[in-house]
């Protein structure tokens, strides 16, 4: 019973705050009728935290959960917590819940193609002076605060859905004849074998075939999941909003044919089909909104591509070379992964063009590139991010492998891109921040390869009055072991009011009082060989002075000649600042492979 009131308290109430003595009782009741269950009791206390805490409201959740669950815990007790919190969610917010039956069990979700989709169906409409990007996000964040969607364990911004509630999403779709399934165990045919939406379960030996007797011509949405053994034309679903072959590696170019038909299809995604080239066709959907063709091998895209005037969201890989004549896709929002060096001339003056460019992901590495090309290249680049950062732009993330630092970037940016919310600048190394950084009033998410850290570097980027996510990695060459001669000090004053999550490697810090109010979680990378550094007594870095630390992850390597005992040091004192921290964050631990040590 106390592991499941903690669990019950974990979500309604904040670190350090005990439950009001006018709802012990009712607490106790509904932990009662949750039969120990995790899921129920995550579930209910999901649903009460989006309620008043008061005795009626909390008694009418109660008696809303009845006996179901008291007397079989199993089965229809958890139909009964699955339905309470599911009739309490908005009209629109049950409509996407329901979407997530399309996907098999164990399927990793990505939340920005899960909005897409959203968009496409038309479930997400317009409202104030938000995107409609931004509603669906607010969407999918009401799942998640009411643990019907859960972030994977594994991977990074990924997704899943427990199999109990897919189960119950499932078994609702199929009575609203919401979705239908076909190639798994859910085989959903309705009465007039009518197809809204149809997800193809085929997984990998290829024997599913569509049943001939569906009715598919008013399908809105088509998802396919493995290998079909016969697939039928596109003639047959006219009105598509929605087609994803994602991962299907039979699909061929034929299988494409009659596209031109789908006249009101809103979302395409071929990643990883294999495909080697687009037909000519694609050119005529014109309300297309989203086109996904990474992972697939073909090199350029068809001209007709610049067609879309509708097209905001296009995905490709740094192969794929992109054709003139994008300057007249004026609605292009996001445009990722993208080798400019790849296109013409043209194409870097035409993308400063695009004025609703919101999220830019460029690929600059080209080894192959004369010297001076490379350089007047990287005039005209820096020149189209001039003109994008005073028009709309929001993300920027560019990979670079260029010998030539970052003469890509405006020096000095001016005027300052005052809309940019995250910036990731990989691989290539700034000899500085740059002080027009101190302008991005709204960047929340930074990640930059410095040379050099110093006492002004850090009071700039401090001051950045929205920055949640800072990533600073320390470059450094073989042989430049001056650079660890000093400790990296972080201070009170230097700011950070806000900073929740913060990853530095390439230099040992240090944690002064005061210093980084709200962090939440420190990822670092420790040199071993140079803990001497920090101070004189042992190794610590100060984490007892992060009042707000729920979690920390910990690489710790050497240079060189290392002794054991040191990575020992390192770990002991991680490990005694974790036990003593009154939070007591988790401590995610990685040492060199050499040593036998386990990974706490």
């Amino acid at each position: 019973m106390a592991h499941s009131r903690q669990l019950f308290h974990r979500r309604l109430f904040s670190t350090g705050e005990i439950c009001p003595s006018h709802l012990e009782e009712v607490s106790d009741q509904i932990l009662n009728k949750c039969g120990g269950l995790p899921l129920a009791i995550i579930a209910i206390s999901s649903l009460l935290a989006n309620k008043e805490r008061t005795k009626d409201q909390w008694d009418h959740v109660k008696n809303s959960i009845g006996c179901a669950l008291e007397r079989n815990p199993s089965i229809d007790g958890m139909i009964s917590i699955l339905s309470l919190s599911y009739f309490d969610l908005p009209h629109h917010i049950k409509t996407c819940l329901l979407y997530l039956s399309i996907f098999p069990e164990d399927y990793i979700i990505k939340k920005n193609d899960l909005i897409r989709r959203w968009i496409a169906e038309g479930f997400i409409h317009k409202e104030g002076n938000y995107t409609l990007c931004e509603l669906g996000e607010i969407c999918f964040n009401e799942l998640v605060n009411r643990s019907l969607v859960q972030p994977d364990k594994i991977k990074h911004d990924s997704w899943r859905v427990h199999d109990a509630i897919l189960d119950f999403i499932i078994s609702q779709s199929i009575k609203d004849n919401f979705v239908t399934l076909v190639g798994s165990s859910y085989l959903n045919v309705g009465p007039q074998n009518k197809v809204r939406r149809l997800s193809f379960q085929a997984g990998t030996q290829g024997n599913s075939i569509l049943p001939k007797r569906l009715m598919l011509p008013q399908a809105r949405s088509l998802h396919v999941f493995g290998h079909i053994k016969e697939f039928p034309s596109l003639v047959a679903f006219r009105h598509l909003r929605v087609l994803c072959f994602r991962d299907c590696h039979w699909l061929k170019s034929h299988h494409l044919a009659n596209i031109s038909k789908l006249f009101q299809l809103r979302y395409l995604n071929l990643k990883n089909t294999y495909l080697n080239e687009l037909p000519e066709e694609i050119g005529c959907l014109q309300f297309l909104e989203t086109l996904n063709v990474k992972g697939i091998p073909m090199v350029p895209l068809p001209p007709c591509i610049a067609q879309l005037g509708n097209l905001v969201h296009l995905f490709v890989d740094p192969w794929i070379r992109l054709p003139d004549g994008i300057v007249n896709m004026q609605s292009m929002e996001t445009l990722k992964k993208v080798n400019l060096s790849r296109g013409s001339s043209k194409i870097v003056k035409e993308l400063g063009q695009l004025k609703n460019l919101r999220e830019l992901m460029l690929d600059m590495g080209n080894d192959h590139m004369p010297i001076d090309a490379c350089k007047e290249q990287m005039k005209a680049i820096a020149s189209c991010l001039l003109q994008l950062g005073t028009h709309n732009l929001r993300h920027l993330h560019i990979e670079t492998s260029t010998k030539f630092d970052n003469r890509f970037l405006p020096d000095p940016w001016c005027p300052a891109p005052l809309k940019l919310r995250k910036l990731h600048i990989q691989d290539s190394p700034m000899p500085r921040i740059p002080s027009w950084m101190g302008s991005l009033i709204h960047l929340e998410h930074l990640s930059l390869v410095v040379k050099g850290l110093e006492h002004e570097d850090l009071c700039l980027l401090g001051c950045l009055p929205s920055l949640l996510h800072l990533s600073l990695s320390r470059h450094y060459r073989s042989g430049q072991e001056a650079l660890y001669k000093d400790k990296l000090v972080i201070c009170g004053y230097h700011g950070f009011p806000c900073l929740k999550r913060f990853y530095i490697s390439g230099q040992n810090p240090m944690f002064s009082m005061g210093s980084m109010p709200k962090l939440e979680l420190l990822s670092i990378e420790l040199n071993a060989s140079k803990i001497e550094i920090l101070t004189n007594g042992g190794f610590d870095i100060g984490i007892g002075n992060l009042p707000c630390l729920t979690a920390i992850k910990c690489i710790i390597y050497y240079n060189g000649k290392c002794v054991h005992e040191e990575v020992e040091v390192a770990k002991a004192a991680l490990e005694r600042a974790v036990s003593t921290h009154p939070n007591h964050p988790s401590l995610e631990l990685r040492l060199p492979v050499s040593f036998s040590s386990k990974i706490t």
